[in-house]
């Protein structure tokens, strides 16, 4: 990898930035995310490259279920109206006469975690984003499982965790997000008539049963599900990363507490090493990745 144009595209921004052989940002660049997407996107593209000619390729990380091997977005929900469908690799390659590769925006930031973040070194690594949602990305003998005949690979969030259990926006009942994502806990704050947000639910944890009690049941639905990922895919590390990992420091220890009685064998488990910078960085190692 040279320079490379990361791309990390998501439902409200677009985040690009040049990324040389160290990973460090030669341009950092957020424009808002419009819709008709795709076009909007050439422009944005062909725009840096005319500025940025030493440019080499171009690595996009985006939301929803993605072919990698063809560069084609098979589903998006309505965050992105519109993108499902989009052969991205073929119609950017096309006009820009660069090399594209494509995939998921988690499985792109568990690429930056494995290769130059806080799992490098390790081949097969499980990382979780704990943001709005739960995102999940798996390197396997140093490379994504991503893709599929649906482009559903590694979709760690959509994990069954609790048999008929809470709706997912995707149609079942009981989804591993819904337990352990920013959106999970504050379902979970509302429910308990707490006045808070999930950054002082776990403040007031120390001090407030209620608050205590639902950082419990959090940390406990976290460790269940990787205890099972663990007997999938017997990783050596879990990294964990997003906006809810951010408190790690004040829910770390029960979060242990709960996992280690799950283990089938010792794992090692750390915070993410990249916050905002991680969708960009994977996008243009996706170009280092074959």
């Amino acid at each position: 990898m040279n320079k490379v144009l990361g791309i990390d595209i998501g439902g409200t921004k677009v985040r690009m930035a040049i990324v040389g052989q160290g990973g460090e940002l030669s341009l950092d660049e957020t424009v808002p995310t419009k819709t008709p997407l795709y076009p909007y996107l050439e422009d944005q593209v062909m725009r840096i490259l005319a500025l940025h000619p030493e440019v080499d390729a171009i690595g996009i990380g985006t939301h929803g279920f993605v072919d990698p091997a063809k560069g084609k977005v098979i589903y998006a929900t309505d965050i992105l109206p519109g993108w499902t469908g989009t052969d991205l690799k073929e119609q950017l390659e096309r006009a820009t006469g660069k090399r594209v590769e494509v995939d998921n925006d988690a499985n792109c930031a568990a690429l930056a975690e494995a290769k130059i973040g806080a799992a490098k070194g390790k081949s097969r690594v499980v990382c979780l984003t704990l943001g709005t949602g739960l995102g999940g990305g798996i390197i396997w003998d140093g490379k994504l499982l991503s893709g599929g005949p649906h482009g559903g690979a590694a979709e760690i969030g959509h994990m069954i965790l609790q048999p008929n259990g809470v709706l997912c926006p995707c149609g079942r009942r009981g989804c591993y997000e819904q337990y352990v994502s920013g959106t999970a806990l504050n379902r979970r704050i509302q429910e308990a008539g707490l006045s808070i947000n999930s950054r002082e639910l776990f403040e007031v944890a120390a001090s407030d049963p209620k608050a205590r009690q639902l950082v419990q049941e959090f940390t406990a639905d976290l460790a269940q599900g990787i205890s099972s990922l663990q007997a999938i895919f017997d990783m050596d590390m879990v990294v964990i990363g997003g906006g809810v990992s951010e408190s790690a420091a004040l829910w770390w220890d029960p979060f242990m507490q709960q996992l280690e009685p799950l283990l089938l064998n010792p794992l090692s488990v750390k915070v993410a090493e990249f916050g905002n910078e991680a969708g960009v960085l994977g996008a243009a190692l996706l170009i280092d990745g074959e």
